[in-house]
């Protein structure tokens, strides 16, 4: 069977108006980079030493040889496509790229990038919006035409949604070519997985260690079912698996200095993910509401992000908006130190 390729699918949806060819043009472009992104991830080491560290953002993240040249080859890419505004993770401020252009681009170059050097999957995130001035990248994600991303993992996909459901695509090497891999990707309602870096535990709010107390405490515990924990460090491997699979990932806010309003970005890694998860029956909050409701005030704003399977996320959300919701604990049965009386 001839599967239909990505610009089948794009031709046909753009064919209505304008703006929807022009958003048609920016995910070619930034397909064709990210095609150049996995040839340089296929060579390792033999492409250079990408996992160098080039430097550091403000904030301290570092900033990787590979970040670098992903967010050249986007840039780049998109110069072609009538985009008028670029966001990047690996600048400062959004920079203007065509002044025709009717879009405004967000992106992730490559998330996950402190695992380039372990050979583990890493992506490129993005979000298309409307081009409605110099804030345009401040919208609500709600306002997004456009979002997916590319994953270089076994297979190199891309995920998308134009607001029409959420398709996957898989790049078949030999023609260079995309081909549509699943329609309609669709997040089981419910599951018995989660994903969260549970390094980080000590540090939690009250209703985040409860949900995760409670998850681990299985068949026997209050939620009377047993749940698996998964964590990969690199979240569009996490957002991959519970668009085939199911699950529930979080990565809240905590009390560390700078994290209280969480890690992730909203404006290029949130809002597309949001959109995609939802598109797909999914869910994303920021632990409390909507992901796609939220107004950004810059454009690195950090956000607490939980999303995947609309059960679970629910269910997160009730434990913080509501502690008599909780499953009650007795006394009893409190996790105990090993040293404590």
């Amino acid at each position: 069977m001839t599967r239909p390729t990505l610009h089948d699918h794009l031709e046909g949806w753009s064919q209505t108006n304008a703006l929807r060819r022009d958003v048609a043009a920016a995910i070619r472009a930034l397909a064709g980079a990210g095609i150049r992104i996995s040839e340089l991830l296929a060579a390792g080491p033999l492409a250079g030493q990408l996992a160098t560290v080039r430097g550091y953002h403000e904030d301290g993240d570092s900033q990787k040889e590979l970040d670098v040249i992903a967010d050249d080859l986007v840039r780049e890419a998109l110069r072609a496509a009538p985009v008028a505004l670029y966001g990047s993770e690996e600048a400062e401020a959004a920079e203007p790229l065509n002044e025709a252009g009717t879009l405004a681009v967000a992106v992730d170059p490559l998330d996950g990038s402190s695992n380039i050097d372990a050979n583990m999957t890493v992506g490129t995130i993005f979000s298309i919006l409307p081009h409605v001035g110099p804030d345009a990248l401040l919208q609500p994600g709600s306002a997004q035409l456009a979002a997916g991303f590319l994953i270089y993992g076994p297979q190199t996909s891309l995920v998308l949604t134009v607001g029409a459901g959420t398709q996957i695509f898989v790049l078949e090497r030999a023609s260079g070519e995309f081909l549509l891999a699943e329609p309609q990707a669709q997040v089981a309602p419910e599951t018995g997985e989660y994903a969260v870096n549970g390094s980080n535990e000590r540090h939690w709010d009250p209703a985040i260690r409860s949900y995760v107390d409670d998850c681990r405490a299985g068949a026997d515990g209050p939620r009377a079912k047993d749940f698996n924990t998964r964590w990969v460090a690199s979240m569009v491997a996490d957002v991959y698996r519970i668009l085939v699979r199911g699950g529930v990932y979080l990565y809240p806010g905590d009390a560390r200095q700078g994290y209280h309003t969480g890690r992730l970005r909203l404006v290029y890694e949130a809002n597309p993910v949001a959109f995609l998860l939802e598109q797909a029956r999914g869910a994303a909050t920021d632990g409390h509401d909507p992901i796609l409701a939220l107004q950004p005030t810059h454009l690195h704003q950090r956000v607490p992000l939980v999303f995947g399977s609309r059960s679970e996320v629910e269910c997160i959300a009730r434990y913080h908006h509501n502690a008599s919701a909780m499953p009650e604990r007795s006394p009893l049965f409190g996790r105990r130190g090993l040293l404590r009386a």
